[in-house]
C-alpha cells in the first residue's frame, strides 16, 4: 500500500475513538475493532511535540498506549490524528512505533514493515523539532532496509538509536523509559546477574520518583525485574499498576509476573481474574483477546498451586464459550499449556498420554513447533509414568522432529527447552526399563538445561519443573536426602509450588524416620 493511498483512507476514517482497522500489523492482529475506553486512566505522560494543542493530547494519550503495550489500541488512535493533522511528524513517528513489539515475540509482516518505513520516511519530510527528530531516527533504524536485516538486527539498531535519543536528552522522561526498555530487550539471556534488567532497572526508579504514575516507569520496571532473583524489587511497582490504568488488561495482568516469581498465588488469582475480565472488552473483530487467555493460563496455574483444581475446571469450561482465539504465540501457548498443567500438575498421567494434539484446530500449528512440543512433551511423559513404554517412545519420535525445527527459528532458547523436555521423557524411559542410574543422569542433564534458561514472559512457569521432576525420581529411588535437595533447588527457582512443597514434606519425614 502506497503512503498516498494510506492517507487517503485514513482522512476518510470516522473521526469517534472507535476506529475500524484493516490493515494491522502482526499475527493475530488483524481486522480488530478497538474501542479505547476511559483514556483517562492510563497514567500521566507529557510527551511534548511542536504540534497542535489537540495533537499534544492525542500524543500523550498514544504513548501512554505505547508504554502500555497497547499497541493495536495506539495504532488506532495514530491513525485517527494523522487524518486530523498530517502535518503532525510525531504522529507518523507514533504510528511506527506500534508495528513493531519489542518485547513480544511475535512476528512483523512484511506489508507492516513496508508501511511503517513509508510512513517513518513521511517524518523525516516534516518540519520538526531537534529532539522530535532524534526519536523519528531511532525508529527509523528498526525500518531502514528492512527487506534485509533480520529482525533481531532492527530491534538492536532500534536499541542503539534510542540510546542516543537518552544520552542526548537525559532529562526527558520518555526516552528514559524507551531506553530502559531497549536494555531489557537486548539484556542477554544467559547473563544469571541480570544486571543489564537491574541497570534498567535503576534508570526506572528514577523515573517513579519524579513522576510515579508514569505508565512506563511502573510496566517496564515490572519487566526489568521479572526474574526469581530480582522480582521482589517490583513489587511496589506491581501494586501500584492497576491504579493508574484500572482498564487496561495488560495492566491488570503484568502485575502477576511479579506475584508468580514470588508465589504470591492469591494476587495471581485475583489480579488475573480482573485482567481476563478487562480482556473481553476488547475483541478482535470475530475473536476473543489473546490477552484473556494468557491472564486465563496464569490464572489456572494459580489456583493450582492453591490447591482449588475444582475453579481451574470451571475456567477452563468458561474458556469454551470464547472461542476463536486469537492465533498468535501466546494465545496458542496458552490455548496447549493450560490441558497440559492440569494433567501434569495433578499427576494424571494416564489422561496426559491422551492429552489432544493441535487443538484447537483453528490455530496453524506449524508456526509453532516449540509450542505442540509441549502436547508431545506431555503425551510421552504420561505414557512414560503411566509404564507405556512403548506409547513414551513414538511421542518421543515426534518430539524428535519438532525439535529439529524448533533449532531453525530458536536455537538460542526455545530449542534448549524443547532439548530438556526430550530428556526429561527419555529419562523417565529409561526409568521404566530398569536403567535407573542412566535416567537419574538424563534427567539432571535436562533439569540443568531448564533452570540455565530463565522463563519467558508467555508463561507463568515451566510446564512441569524438570527439577521438581528429578526430585521424584529421587523418592522412587528411596534417596531422600537427595530428593529434599532437588525439591529446594525447584523451590529457589519456583517459590510455593504445590507439588515441590508437598515433595519436600514428604522427603524431610522420610529423612526423620
Amino acid at each position: 500500500m502506497s503512503l498516498q493511498r494510506m492517507l487517503f483512507i485514513l482522512m476518510t476514517m470516522s473521526c469517534t475513538l472507535v476506529i475500524s482497522n484493516s490493515g494491522l500489523s502482526h499475527e493475530g492482529h488483524e481486522h480488530q475493532d478497538l474501542t479505547i475506553s476511559k483514556l483517562g486512566n492510563l497514567g500521566n505522560v507529557d510527551f511534548d511535540v511542536s504540534c497542535s494543542d489537540k495533537a499534544q493530547q492525542a500524543m500523550n494519550t498514544g504513548v501512554g498506549l505505547l508504554h502500555h503495550m497497547m499497541y493495536a489500541q495506539a495504532e488506532n488512535l495514530f491513525h485517527h490524528w494523522i487524518a486530523k493533522d498530517p502535518e503532525c511528524a510525531m504522529l507518523y513517528w507514533g504510528y511506527s512505533m506500534t508495528l513493531f513489539h519489542p518485547l513480544w515475540p511475535d512476528t512483523i509482516k512484511e506489508e507492516a514493515l513496508q508501511r511503517g518505513a513509508e510512513v517513518i520516511k513521511k517524518a523525516t519530510e516534516l518540519n520538526a523539532s531537534t529532539r522530535e527528530k532524534y526519536y523519528i531516527q531511532a525508529a527509523a533504524s528498526y525500518y531502514e532496509n528492512w527487506q534485509v536485516k533480520t529482525d533481531k538486527e532492527r530491534i538492536a539498531a532500534w536499541a542503539k538509536a534510542q540510546e542516543a535519543v537518552y544520552q542526548q536528552y537525559p532529562d526527558d522522561i520518555d526516552a528514559t523509559a524507551f531506553y530502559a526498555l531497549s536494555q531489557i530487550v537486548m539484556a542477554p539471556k544467559q547473563d544469571a546477574t541480570f544486571s543489564q534488567q537491574q541497570k534498567a532497572g535503576k534508570l526506572l526508579a528514577k523515573i517513579h520518583k519524579s513522576l510515579p504514575t508514569h505508565p512506563g516507569a511502573i510496566h517496564y520496571t515490572i519487566h526489568a525485574y521479572d526474574s526469581a532473583l530480582l522480582a521482589k524489587h517490583a513489587v511496589e511497582a506491581a501494586r501500584a499498576y492497576d491504579q493508574i490504568a484500572p482498564d487496561v488488561p495488560h495492566a491488570l495482568h503484568m502485575p502477576t509476573h511479579i506475584f508468580v516469581r514470588l508465589g504470591m498465588w492469591d494476587d495471581v488469582i485475583s489480579w488475573n481474574t480482573r485482567s481476563a475480565k478487562a480482556a473481553l472488552k476488547y475483541p478482535s473483530q470475530g475473536t476473543t483477546s489473546m490477552h484473556y487467555i494468557h491472564a486465563i493460563d496464569y490464572l489456572i496455574y494459580g489456583y493450582l498451586q492453591s490447591e482449588d483444581k475444582s475453579k481451574a475446571l470451571a475456567v477452563i469450561k468458561e474458556v469454551e464459550a470464547h472461542h476463536p482465539i486469537q492465533a498468535t504465540f501466546p494465545a496458542a501457548y496458552a490455548l496447549t499449556t493450560i490441558p497440559a498443567r492440569m494433567f501434569l500438575e495433578q499427576k494424571q498421567w494416564q489422561l496426559a498420554s491422551q492429552l489432544k494434539t493441535q487443538t484447537p484446530a483453528y490455530i496453524d500449528w506449524m508456526k509453532f513447533p516449540q509450542i505442540e512440543a509441549i502436547t508431545y512433551y506431555t503425551r510421552g511423559l504420561g505414557a512414560a509414568r503411566n509404564g507405556d513404554v512403548n506409547a513414551a517412545k513414538e511421542n518421543l519420535k515426534v518430539l524428535d522432529q519438532l525439535y529439529d525445527k524448533t533449532l531453525t527459528i530458536s536455537p538460542k532458547y526455545w530449542a534448549p527447552l524443547v532439548d530438556a523436555q526430550r530428556q526429561v521423557v527419555t529419562a523417565w524411559i529409561s526409568y521404566e526399563q530398569g536403567n535407573k542410574k542412566q535416567a537419574i543422569n538424563q534427567l539432571k542433564r535436562a533439569a540443568d538445561i531448564e533452570d540455565s534458561l530463565d522463563k519467558n514472559p508467555v508463561t507463568p512457569g515451566a510446564v512441569l519443573p524438570a527439577r521438581e521432576l528429578l526430585a521424584d525420581m529421587y523418592m522412587l529411588n528411596g534417596d531422600y536426602a537427595k530428593a529434599l535437595t532437588a525439591y529446594n533447588d525447584s523451590l529457589s527457582i519456583n517459590p510455593n509450588r504445590l507439588n515441590s512443597l508437598t515433595g519436600a514434606s514428604a522427603a524431610s519425614k522420610q529423612i526423620k524416620q
